[in-house]
This record gives C-alpha cells, structure tokens and sequence, in this order.
C-alpha cells in the first residue's frame, strides 16, 4: 500500500517514485517479482464501504502510482485481498487499467491467472483471499478444483494467498480456522497442503500483517506470511508489524524448493521500507519456523539463506 489520499492525504514525496529504491535490485534480478497490493490505484470519490475506526479503513492510491512499481522491477501483483474494493468495482476496473498500461501482471478473485514463461518454463500465479467465493479459502471447494485444473496447465503454480489472523497476536501459524474480528479468515495450513497435493508448487501468504514461519512441505515452500513491506502511512509497523521480509526463491524447473533467501527491511511510520542491519524479520521467521514446524528440514544461516537440510 504505497500511500493514500482517502480520507487524507498521506502520500510520500516525489509521486512515490523513491518508495520501492532499496529493494528495486532485488526485484530486478529475479526472473519473477511477486507483490501483494493492498488498494485500488484510482480516482474514484464514492467509497465501497463504510471505514470502522479501529475495524475498518479504506485505502486510495493514485493509478501513476502503477508505474512506481514496474520501475521498481515488480512483475505481477495480487488483487485478491480485503481492500482491493475499497472503492468498488470501479475502482477496481481502474487498478487493472493502471497495471495493464504500466505493464505490471495481476490476478484478482475475478479469475485472472498471471502467466509468464522463464526459460521455457510455463509459470503461472493465481490470487485467493477470504470473504466470499469466488476464488476464497474459506470456501475451498472451488478454488481447489481450480488449482488442479491449472496445476495441469503450467510447470509451475504459484498461489499468493491473502488469508489468517492479522496482527501482533497472529504471529504463531495454528492448525484450523482462524479468525480475525469475528470474521473467518480461512485454514491456512489445510489449505496450503492441500493445494500442493493437488498440483501448487510455491505458497505465498500475506494477510496477517506480520511475519510467520516458513514450511517445507512434500519439497514445497509454504510462506504462511510475509508480513507488511511497503505500507506508508496507512497500517500499523509497531513492533513485529514494522519487521518487513523480502523471500526470494529458487525453483527446480518442477517447481520442487531448491534454496532461498530472506532479506530483512524495516518499516517506519511515514518511510520507505529500508535494510535492517539487525535483521530481525529474518531472525524472528527462524524462530517461529522452527517453534511451528520443528519437522520441517529448512535451515536458515546467519546472513538470510534458506536451504534444506541434507539427509543423513
């Protein structure tokens, strides 16, 4: 969420155009960068929805705000989340619009599937959230059928999944339905293992709004959550929530886990996301990786890389 002008501007300098520079070159040597938008870029006056203090906010992004992230390398980002109709359907019309022309790839719970080919190898992403069908964990039915049948398709599927608990007290990943504010926020873990059952190669999740454990299940990653990373002005970063991680993964051309890394930023009130010397988004999903899933055979060093642990 690169800033909001509802219900008052609380933008970042230069259009936003400095937002993403510390990671840019991250993003830019990878073959695929991956994002989760929180938002609707648009103009739109007439709010979806109605903000709850304390329950509910609305967020507002210029659409130039579209270029920002194709100058910083991102290849696709995900639409299927909890604010991405914070100013209806038209604002989301206009989202789409602004990421077609800046050239940025994007999948919604409308149905989309990004589609990219790397060296010969046919990839593609699919977005799911909460809340109503269609494309909902909450309602698994559909949206597994659909990952069988796309499992089908590509070489490799990714799933960026907006779902679970949010907050400082969401950090543990738990075994069935979690819940945020009386609201069910879909079973991660079942649905994560599930997926890959059913075809998914790489698990990308991010509604919890802090950083969770990492799980290597049946040679695939599982990122139960990758916390906040460029949220200026509008989402808590206090404690945890401010630990902001960047995963990057490497793919056997099946889609099985070979090794990744994990570069910690941190977040500030009204700041770009900048490095973290202390490394404590790394730090703290080593922790909960292990305290969580203490089976699974990921190691993480010192300096961020993750690897999987040889067999004796």
């Amino acid at each position: 969420m690169m800033g909001s002008d509802f219900p008052t501007p609380r933008l970042p300098r230069r259009g936003g155009r400095d937002l993403l520079s510390a990671a840019a070159p991250l993003f830019r040597r990878s073959d695929l960068s991956l994002a989760n938008l929180e938002g609707p870029l648009c103009s739109e006056q007439t709010p979806g929805k109605e903000p709850l203090p304390g329950r509910r906010y609305l967020f507002r992004t210029p659409a130039s705000y579209a270029f920002n992230l194709k100058n910083a390398g991102i290849s696709m980002v995900s639409l299927a989340n909890n604010h991405a109709l914070d100013f209806g359907k038209s604002g989301l019309t206009s989202t789409r619009k602004a990421l077609a022309e800046a050239g940025v790839a994007f999948s919604s719970k409308g149905g989309e599937i990004a589609e990219f080919v790397v060296r010969g190898v046919r990839v593609g992403v699919i977005s799911l959230s909460f809340g109503p069908p269609p494309r909902s964990i909450v309602f698994p039915a559909r949206p597994l059928q659909e990952i069988s049948r796309a499992a089908a398709k590509y070489d490799i599927l990714i799933l960026s999944i907006h779902a679970g608990a949010e907050g400082r007290g969401a950090l543990h990943v738990k075994a069935g339905m979690e819940r945020f504010l009386d609201e069910p926020r879909g079973d991660l873990v079942r649905f994560a293992h599930d997926a890959i059952d059913l075809g998914a190669d790489l698990i990308l999740a991010h509604g919890p709004h802090v950083p969770r454990a990492l799980e290597l299940y049946r040679g695939r990653l599982i990122a139960y959550s990758l916390g906040n990373f460029a949220t200026y002005g509008g989402v808590s970063v206090a404690g945890e929530s401010g630990y902001a991680p960047l995963l990057t993964v490497q793919l056997a051309a099946d889609g099985s886990f070979l090794e990744g890394s994990i570069d910690s930023f941190r977040q500030t009130p009204m700041a770009p996301p900048a490095p973290d010397p202390q490394r404590r988004a790394l730090r703290l999903m080593r922790k909960l990786s292990a305290e969580d899933f203490p089976d699974s055979p990921l190691v993480f060093d010192e300096k961020g890389r993750v690897s999987v642990k040889k067999s004796d």
